[in-house]
């Protein structure tokens, strides 16, 4: 129980968040707002002011929530050598992933895991690419899965793979009678884009620009299912991975064109807290995504 105390504690303060303290740890906000009460009483003195929004931790607050990194980091560790004591795999890894990786997919690996590693499991969670990140970083996630991933002084990235982009489109739109086109064609067409934050919208337009590419944005979104449903609703064309269209493509929703002359990719890599410590489930799952044993490895969809 003195554990889940120190990580709730260290949730609160990260995320700057009675709130979201509560709601990574599964408990109301008035009990967190009564231990907190509690913890500082005990203490004599305020670790977090309230009073800011969002709230902020004190030179007090710093030094507790430095402890509890520590203890929960060798609790972690002491895990990890016990578990390499036991000589088997088992435990949750979580998963903290951008929505494209895909729930069939993962599904899949998950499947595969459990074969292998049968007293494992995983818990995926879905999210934008800023808070795969926050997710990683403040240990909400062991691993994390998205596209144009950059290290920095907190995380560190693993390659995982390449995936070929195509032109997705309504079978019904004028482009779709032919499988290859030339990037002229795309010349004014409508086009339903990436949210412009976005590093796949970034490199997309930045491809088009190169090459004097110039089309009509009529709609964004900020995920890929909400761009595959309007394109098949014919509002448009769209530059997506061809893996991701498989599903659509195989209900005669989507069709799949090949840019002629060009190939463009999306990186798609794993990341990780820096100095992290893997138990053995978790280093089983890194293993298995980066094919090893070779009985999953993702390949880049044909289109």
């Amino acid at each position: 129980m003195e554990f889940d105390r120190l990580k709730l504690f260290r949730d609160i303060a990260q995320s700057r968040s009675v709130s979201k303290g509560a709601t990574m740890n599964g408990i109301s906000q008035s009990a967190v707002s009564q231990y907190l009460q509690d913890l500082e009483a005990q203490m004599g003195i305020t670790l977090l002011d309230r009073g800011t929004r969002p709230l902020s931790v004190t030179e007090a607050g710093k030094l507790y929530l430095d402890m509890c990194r520590d203890t929960l980091n060798r609790r972690n560790e002491f895990q990890v050598a016990l578990d390499l004591l036991k000589g088997h795999v088992e435990g949750t890894v979580r998963v903290a992933s951008i929505y494209s990786v895909g729930l069939s997919e993962l599904s899949r690996l998950e499947k595969e895991f459990l074969r292998l590693y049968p007293q494992a499991r995983i818990e995926v969670e879905y999210l934008r690419p800023e808070k795969v990140y926050e997710a990683v970083v403040t240990d909400r996630a062991d691993i994390g899965l998205l596209s144009y991933p950059e290290a920095n002084k907190e995380v560190t990235v693993l390659p995982w793979r390449q995936e070929q982009m195509a032109i997705a489109a309504s079978p019904y739109h004028r482009l779709a009678k032919d499988s290859e086109i030339g990037l002229k064609d795309l010349n004014g067409v409508d086009f339903i884009g990436f949210d412009e934050d976005l590093p796949i919208r970034k490199d997309i337009d930045r491809f088009l620009r190169e090459h004097h590419v110039h089309v009509n944005v009529t709609l964004h979104f900020d995920n890929i299912q909400m761009i595959k449903e309007a394109v098949a609703h014919g509002s448009g064309v769209s530059i997506m991975p061809a893996r991701v269209m498989e599903e659509e493509v195989a209900q005669g929703r989507l069709v799949p064109i090949r840019i002629a002359g060009f190939e463009l990719f999306r990186p798609v890599g794993i990341v990780h807290r820096r100095k992290k410590r893997f138990h053995r489930a978790g280093q089983a799952l890194l293993e298995l995504l980066q094919g090893s044993p070779a009985a999953f490895r993702p390949v880049l969809t044909e289109v």
